[in-house]
């Protein structure tokens, strides 16, 4: 059995152009991002490292991002078809799409 992890709250990397999400052992998942014009963030491509995968952490760096946008006023447009699939299943988070 796998032990349970502890995750840290999304970043957002601004130099990286991603939003960011530390796991343990300094691995890393993140979401890939390009702000257009309006100034809204077209969310490109999430990864999570495959040693990693299947443990919810994309589910939680999905989450995270949406939460983030939330506190901070942002809007979120979803490309990857990981987080349009995510934002389509938690319409909850309708009010930060683009």
């Amino acid at each position: 059995m796998t032990a349970p992890l502890t995750l840290k709250p999304v970043t957002l990397n601004t130099d990286a152009l991603r939003f960011e999400m530390s796991i343990e052992e300094g691995a890393l998942a993140f979401c890939t991002y390009r702000q257009d014009a309006s100034g809204a963030y077209h969310l490109l491509h999430a990864e999570v490292p495959p040693a990693y995968e299947g443990r919810g952490i994309g589910g939680a760096l999905a989450k995270g991002v949406f939460e983030l946008a939330r506190a901070q006023g942002l809007k979120l447009a979803p490309r990857c078809s990981f987080m349009v699939a995510w934002a389509a299943r938690h319409r909850e988070y309708g009010d930060v799409l683009a």
